[in-house]
Parts: structure tokens; sequence; C-alpha cells
């Protein structure tokens, strides 16, 4: 915990590498990020990745992907890399000086390469993932990375153009100064890259009795094929906020990260972010940061427990499935109430999705109204 009461940001210092000016001189070779590396950039860049500077090194990369440390032991869960094309990376030398661009070619910032070196896939998507199968989102971006990782520290000039919702796009710094605007020592996280439905309503203000902030951190970096657009979610985030939130104790910020789908080392990924935003906890609850079948429910929770006591100065709160019960008449979990046949309003996604496209509401003990007519609308208009 350092001087204003909130936790320390991981690693001891939160770094800041914008603010750089744009060189007189352009580098002689220049580099388009992917999707995914824009957002690593940005996340270094405002400190939610700290202590990280820049893309990691080789050594790094293996304590990583082999031990979930950097080499210097401090806990870090998934390889931060610049990946490029061997055509590309044949031109670059340790010690060049290469500016950083966006997919439409602008400038973001410059990495000073101090290291080259191969990127090992397989090591990675075993490692982090658990599986090599191309079918799982993450393991497909790394597979169709490049084969040669750039590492260094970056200098940023613009951390993004044009960003989505500016008004929520906060950096660590300005998350922490806000928590202490409010007063608020304690504050717990809770991650998601969907709409808010009545179960995750629920774990937040069970949070929200612990802890003397919420911050509603939704993803919004690079997600896969098929997510709810990020408009969308946006518009259910403060619909749901103003109506069934206390507005003293709520916060919503958007967290710029993209999705890697790594469950158990993405939750610990996840808690990392957030200790560099300021919150004191972590919500993890069923299936956090899964895709497909390729984890347990409570794998992610589980893994925490695998850590040294000086890993991270985050915890997280462990909640059960939930699901609106009509026997209890509100919300139970499989802890708080027993399970009976016929008794829960649980929906699959799927099932969710084909009410929505025939512009049924789910039922008001699953979802918010309000949302549901967000969803339904924009299905309506094809987003």
């Amino acid at each position: 915990m350092n001087a204003t009461g909130l936790v320390s940001p991981h690693g001891g210092r939160l770094v800041n590498r914008t603010g750089a000016k744009r060189e007189a001189k352009e580098p002689a070779i220049a580099i388009t990020l992917t999707q995914h590396q824009q957002c690593d950039l940005e996340m270094i860049a405002i400190g939610a990745m700290s202590p990280l500077e820049g893309f990691l090194g080789e050594a790094d990369y293996h304590g990583v992907c082999e031990r979930m440390t950097l080499a210097n032991g401090t806990v870090w869960p998934i390889p931060i890399t610049l990946a490029v094309r061997d055509d590309l990376a044949g031109r670059v030398k340790v010690g060049d000086r290469t500016s950083l661009l966006d997919d439409k070619g602008r400038l973001l910032g410059y990495l000073t390469v101090r290291e080259r070196y191969k990127q090992d896939k397989r090591k990675q998507a075993i490692g982090v993932f658990k599986t090599e199968d191309m079918a799982h989102p993450g393991v497909k971006v790394v597979m169709e990375d490049g084969d040669t990782c750039l590492a260094g520290p970056i200098d940023v000039v613009t951390p993004r153009h044009d960003p989505m919702f500016p008004a929520h796009r906060l950096a660590p710094a300005q998350t922490r100064a806000a928590f202490e605007k409010h007063g608020w020592k304690t504050v717990v996280a809770f991650q998601t890259r969907n709409p808010i439905h009545r179960a995750h309503e629920y774990i937040t203000k069970c949070a929200q009795e612990i802890c003397d902030g919420l911050l509603i951190h939704p993803l919004m970096g690079a997600t896969k094929d098929g997510d709810i657009s990020p408009e969308v979610r946006m518009k259910c985030y403060e619909m749901l906020i103003a109506n069934y939130y206390h507005p003293e104790h709520t916060m919503l910020a958007i967290m710029p990260a993209a999705m890697r789908y790594a469950g158990p080392r993405e939750a610990i990924m996840h808690a990392i972010y957030r200790q560099n935003y300021g919150c004191s906890h972590l919500i993890v609850g069923r299936d956090h940061a899964g895709v497909g079948n390729y984890y347990g429910t409570y794998d992610a929770q589980q893994i925490f427990e695998t850590l040294p006591p000086e890993g991270l100065e985050i915890q997280t709160l462990n909640f059960e499935n939930t699901a609106w019960s009509k026997k209890a008449g509100g919300m139970v979990s499989e802890k708080s109430f027993p399970l009976m046949e016929g008794d829960r309003v649980s929906l699959s996604g799927t099932k969710v999705r084909e009410m929505l496209s025939r512009g049924e509401r789910p039922p008001a003990e699953f979802t918010r109204p309000e949302v549901a007519d967000i969803l339904i609308e924009a299905m309506r208009q094809g987003g």
C-alpha cells in the first residue's frame, strides 16, 4: 500500500511512457502494429502494464511461458511481445530506433530495439493457453503473428488516435486520483466484455458491501468475432449504472486491453491491470476470461492460490455461479441455496441471442428490460 492508502502499482512504480515528442528525423524503419499490439502499446504507455516499459526481451519471454514470472521473479502471466515478419525483422538491428504506426499509418511512438529473438509459438500456446488448437482465438493470434520478436523500451507520442469513449478512457494515474477524490481506500473492479445481466449485477453489489467503491471496468480493446460491439455495450453500462447503482459508490471507466481468452493466466493479468489502476480487489467468477471448454469452471480462481505470498497486492473476490431462483425469489448461488430441478432462470448465450433477434425480451429475472431493449434495437440495426 502506498502513501495515498491505495494499493501500490505492480512492481512498486507506475510507469508512464507517454509524452514523447515527434522526432525531427523519422527512423528509417517503421513497424505497423496489429490491433493486439496497438492495445498492448497503449496499456504499456499509460502504466496499466507496470512494471513493463516496453515489449518483453527473451529472458522475460521464456520466464513468463515457463514459470509465469519475469526474469527477476516478478509475477507476469502472459508474454507481451512485438512479433514481426521475417522480411521486416531482417532489416532491424539491435540498437536501431524504429517508428511504431497504427493500421492507418499514423505515428504512435518509437521503439529502441534492445533484443531480437525467435518466438516459440508452440511453447507459448501450451504454456499460456494450455492448447495448440487454432480454434482458440488467443492461439490463433499467436500463430498468425510473425516469428521474430523485437524487444525494448517504447516512447509514445500518442497512445491512440481517435480513441473511443474519451471521457471514460482513464489511465491508471487518473483512476487513482478519482478514487482519492471519492475517499475510497478499497475499490473492487469488475472485468467484463459483455453487457451486465442480473447475475453480474448481483455479484457486483455483493462486492460493494465489502469495498468502498466499485469500478465497472469493461475491456474495450481487441476481442473476438461475434462479441457485442463496444458502442452497444457502453450504452448498456451507462443505462444500468444510471438506474440501478449508487452514484457515490460506482464508477465507470474502460480498459483498452486486448482480450486473449487465456482463462486462468488471463485472470492474473486482469488482476495486475486492476492493481495498477488502484483497485484493491478483483471479482473473479465462473470461467473468468475463458472461451469454449478449454478451462475448468473455477480454474481462474484456483490459480491465485499458486502465487507466492508477495506475488500480488490486489485480492480476489471469488463468486460461484449465480442465477435467479424462483423458489427463493431472488439471486442465489450454489453456495447459498440448494439446486432444485427447474428452479433457476439460467439462459445460454445462444438462447438469449435467439430471443433478442426475434425482438423478445429475456425474462426480467435474467436481464434488466432496459438492457434487453438496447440489445434488441442493436440487432435490428445490424449492430
